[in-house]
């Protein structure tokens, strides 16, 4: 059992409540209860992120003293509960279990209200550095996605590390990827419509996924969603410095979830790892990428969508000013975020509700 001291905690309910209030205040004073502050390369943190991020270090752990893998995974449940929108009502909500081997992997089947059958389907994947997250904790986000894009979206909990290290959770998303194809009428889906999407790190396994079903001769999906995506743990960009602590997601954080992924160092220039070091992205199916402005893992996500670009691959890039990472998870408490999430939507769903083409197999 850990040894380290938890600071005291605000009940959540309180806490949220506090939260939903300050983010209803008028912008001129969310700046002003934030203070002026000077945010590197140039970028201006949006005052209610501004005002969020300053309630977040007052009330929660420092970075300083990280936490067990378990005591992390309740602090990113517990924020997400203060955080997370209103509930996004759906027409179904259900629980799949989809079998790979011996074992199943969970998963969570959400469909929109209004929307017909067959629709769209992105099979997700959570962020939290391969060691962190679930289905619950991404629910707020989902349901939004899905309601606001007008797709079903399957959420999978992939293993975890440590845990389960990689490949583990590469492993489990193309698994479940392969079994949603293969299971389209099941879910209600267009089987020519099927998307791979995640943010973080489930950005990182979705393009990992994305890549598996071209190389291995399966029906690639219609495109790809990459939220702030972890492409590339073989090193460091500018914005690892720029933002290293301070704006959520620290290089001290980033550091710890690759060691907890990994087994052994030399891992991290496996293309499993690091999507960014395949030699040949050729012929991958159109990808939506995005990132935040003050973001660590920022710039390799730009140069990941240039790889791509480079390679003949369609790509929408874009850079979301004044916001953080994990911004997909604030909608409840930032109308920055919320208004992100909307047009990243809305981008999706022009991808997906084009005429649908039958998926084929790469010969």
């Amino acid at each position: 059992m850990s040894s380290k001291r938890l600071p005291v905690k605000i009940p959540p309910s309180i806490e949220r409540s506090g939260s939903r209030a300050l983010s209803i205040l008028p912008p001129r004073i969310q700046r002003a209860l934030a203070g002026a502050q000077a945010h590197p390369d140039g970028q201006t943190l949006a005052p209610d992120v501004a005002l969020q991020l300053r309630l977040f270090y007052l009330t929660e752990i420092d970075d300083d003293e990280l936490l067990t893998p378990e005591e992390s995974r309740e602090e990113l449940l517990r924020g997400a509960l203060i955080v997370r929108p209103s509930r996004t009502e759906m027409a179904e909500v259900r629980e799949v279990a989809i079998p790979e081997g011996a074992n199943e992997i969970a998963a969570r089947l959400y469909r929109p209200i209004g929307g017909s059958a067959p629709l769209p389907l992105v099979v997700y994947f959570h962020g939290g550095g391969w060691v962190e997250g679930d289905i619950n904790s991404h629910d707020g986000f989902t349901r939004l996605l899905a309601s606001m894009a007008g797709v079903s979206v399957l959420s999978v909990a992939y293993r975890t590390a440590p845990e389960h290290p990689f490949p583990a959770a590469a492993d489990d998303a193309v698994a479940a990827y392969r079994w949603a194809v293969e299971n389209a009428a099941e879910l209600g889906a267009d089987p020519g419509r099927i998307a791979v999407g995640g943010d973080s790190a489930g950005g990182n396994l979705a393009a990992v996924t994305a890549i598996h079903a071209r190389d291995a001769g399966i029906p690639q999906p219609a495109m790809q969603l990459l939220i702030y995506p972890v492409t590339d743990l073989s090193r460091k960009r500018p914005s690892y410095r720029h933002f290293s602590s301070g704006y959520y997601l620290t290089e001290k954080k980033m550091d710890w979830y690759r060691d907890n992924y990994l087994e052994r160092a030399s891992d991290a220039v496996d293309p499993r790892v690091s999507p960014i070091l395949t030699s040949d992205l050729s012929g991958l199916p159109p990808a939506q990428v995005v990132v935040a402005a003050l973001d660590t893992l920022r710039d390799e996500g730009e140069e990941y969508a240039q790889a791509l670009r480079d390679a003949g691959v369609d790509v929408d890039l874009t850079r979301y000013d004044g916001l953080i990472h994990a911004f997909i998870n604030l909608t409840g408490v930032s109308r920055t975020a919320h208004a992100a999430v909307e047009d990243l939507a809305l981008r999706l769903s022009l991808r997906l509700q084009e005429d649908a083409t039958p998926a084929a197999s790469v010969k």
